[in-house]
C-alpha cells in the first residue's frame, strides 16, 4: 500500500489556474444570483399567480430536480467534450431561460421554463470541478475549489441588493430580465478567455467502462449523501428565509436583503477555510464535517424557536457558517484520488446529491409552514446535519482507502512513479506522469499543470 504523499497546502497558482479560478468565480457568481432571484420574487410571484406556500416551494423544487437530474450527465459531457465547452454551453442557455422567465404568463409556463433553466445550469458544476482539478496540483485542489465556491456566499449577498430593489421598482420580471444580461457578458468572457485544455489525448481505454465503475460505488454515492444533508440546510435557508422574514417578521424586501449580508459574508469566509482544512488534512473530512454540523444542528434548533428577529439572524448566521465549513471537504477525498478523465462524473454524483436536496427542502419546508408554521419548517434542517455527520464517518477518509473501495490502482494523488498498463494509465490520479511506451504512438501523458 502507498503512503499518503505530503500535501504542499500553500503551493501556489500558475497563471492559468488563477486565471480559470477567477473566471470560474465570474461564473458560479452568476449562476448563483440568476437561481436565487426567484426566492426573492417569490410573494410576488404567489401574489400574481394566487399561489400557496406548497406551490411557491414547487417553483423552486422544479428548477433543482431539473438541475440534480443534469449533474451525472453534465459530468459525462465535461469528460467527453472538455470543461470549457460544457461550461460555455450552460451559461449561455440558463442566461436565455433566466430572461424567458421573466415572460412567463401563467404558473404552468413558469414550472416549465424554471426545469428547463435548471436543467442548463445543471451541465455547469462538474465542468468547473473539472476545470479546476486539470489545472491544479491534488495539494492545493480544494483550496482553490474553496475559493470558487466561496462565490456563492457573496451570491447570496448580491442578489437580495441587486434583486430587491429592481423588484420594488419594476416588478419581478425586471430581476430576471437584468442578471439574464449580466449572464451572457459573464459568458462572453469565460469564451474568451478560459485556458483551453492542453491534456493529451486519451488512450483506447473505455473513459466509458471506467465512469460506470465509478457510478456504481457506494462510496461515492456516501459522498453524494453526505452533499445531500448539507444542501437541505443551505437550500431551505435560502428558499424561505426572505419570506420568513416579510411574512412573519414583517420586514420590508429590501431590509431583508440586507440582513442576509451577515450571514453569507461568514459563510464565504467557511467555504475558503473549509478547502484549506480540506487540503491540510488530506481528506479526512469526520474532522471537519461531524463538529461542524453538530454546531449547526444546536444553532438550528435555536434559530427555530427564536423569539426575536435579532436572535433569529444569529442563530442563522451561526448555522449556515458552520455548516459551510463542510462543503469542500465533502468534495475533498473524490477530487483527490479520482484521475481527470473521471473529475467530471464524479463531481457529477457529488452534486447530484447536493441538488437533489434542492428538490426536497423548498417543497418539504413549504407543506411543513402551510401546515404547522415556520418553527416546524426550519427545525427540519437539522435532518440534514444529522445525515451529513453520520456518512462523513462512515464514508472513506483518505485516498488510499477510497480507491480500495472503488477497487481503483493502489496509488495516492499526486504520485509519479510509473503505471505499466493502459487501464492504470487512465486510472492513474491527476498529477502523475505515465512513462512512454515505445508501441504507443500516444506518448507521455501530461496534466495541464505540467505543460503551464
Amino acid at each position: 500500500m502507498a503512503s499518503p504523499s505530503p500535501v504542499r497546502s500553500r503551493e501556489r497558482l500558475d497563471r492559468r489556474a488563477k486565471l480559470t479560478v477567477a473566471l470560474l468565480f465570474g461564473a458560479w457568481l452568476i449562476d448563483y444570483v440568476d437561481r436565487l432571484v426567484i426566492n426573492l420574487a417569490l410573494p410576488s410571484i404567489g401574489k400574481e399567480f394566487d399561489l400557496t406556500r406548497t406551490e411557491q416551494g414547487l417553483t423552486v423544487s422544479v428548477f433543482f430536480l431539473a438541475y440534480a437530474l443534469c449533474q451525472i450527465p453534465g459530468g459525462m459531457l465535461a469528460d467527453r467534450f472538455g470543461a470549457k465547452r460544457v461550461t460555455c454551453w450552460a451559461l449561455l442557455i440558463w442566461s436565455v431561460f433566466t430572461a424567458v422567465t421573466g415572460l412567463a404568463g401563467s404558473f404552468a409556463i413558469l414550472l416549465v421554463v424554471r426545469f428547463l433553466f435548471g436543467a442548463a445550469e445543471g451541465i455547469f458544476p462538474s465542468a468547473s470541478m473539472k476545470a479546476i482539478t486539470e489545472r491544479t496540483t491534488p495539494g492545493q485542489r480544494m483550496s482553490a475549489n474553496g475559493i470558487v465556491q466561496s462565490s456563492n456566499a457573496v451570491g447570496a449577498v448580491l442578489a437580495p441588493l441587486v434583486a430587491a430593489p429592481l423588484i420594488i421598482q419594476f416588478g419581478w420580471r425586471s430581476a430576471f430580465f437584468t442578471v439574464a444580461a449580466v449572464g451572457v457578458f459573464v459568458y462572453a468572457a469565460v469564451q474568451l478567455w478560459l485556458p483551453e485544455t492542453v491534456r493529451s489525448a486519451q488512450g483506447p481505454v473505455s473513459v466509458g467502462t471506467a465512469a460506470r465503475v465509478v457510478l456504481r460505488s457506494p462510496a461515492m454515492w456516501g459522498f453524494a449523501g453526505m452533499f445531500f444533508g448539507y444542501d437541505i440546510i443551505v437550500w431551505g435557508l435560502n428558499t424561505w428565509v426572505p419570506s420568513y422574514l416579510s411574512e412573519e417578521r414583517g420586514i420590508a424586501l429590501t431590509s431583508a436583503g440586507a440582513l442576509a449580508v451577515i450571514p453569507a459574508g461568514a459563510a464565504t469566509a467557511a467555504v475558503v477555510i473549509g478547502g484549506r482544512l480540506a487540503d491540510r488534512l488530506q481528506g479526512r473530512q469526520r474532522l471537519v464535517v461531524v463538529p461542524a454540523m453538530v454546531v449547526a444542528s444546536i444553532a438550528l434548533v435555536l434559530m427555530a424557536t427564536a423569539s426575536t428577529t435579532p436572535t433569529f439572524v444569529l442563530w442563522m448566521t451561526v448555522a449556515i457558517t458552520s455548516s459551510s465549513l463542510s462543503y469542500m471537504p465533502v468534495y475533498a477525498v473524490p477530487l483527490r484520488s479520482l484521475p481527470a478523465e473521471l473529475t467530471g462524473v464524479g463531481a457529477g454524483m457529488i452534486t447530484f446529491g447536493g441538488q437533489l436536496a434542492g428538490v426536497v427542502a423548498p417543497t418539504a419546508m413549504g407543506a411543513l409552514a402551510d401546515r404547522a408554521g415556520f418553527g416546524a419548517a426550519f427545525g427540519f434542517l437539522v435532518v440534514g446535519a444529522v445525515l451529513a455527520a453520520v456518512l462523513a464517518v462512515t464514508t472513506p477518509q483518505d485516498t488510499d482507502s477510497f480507491r480500495r473501495a472503488l477497487r481503483l490502482p493502489d496509488a495516492p494523488a499526486g504520485d509519479t512513479h510509473p503505471v505499466p498498463t493502459e487501464s492504470a494509465a487512465l486510472m492513474a490520479p491527476v498529477g502523475s506522469a505515465v512513462p512512454e511506451d515505445p508501441m504507443d504512438p500516444r506518448g507521455t501523458v501530461e496534466t495541464e499543470s505540467e505543460k503551464a
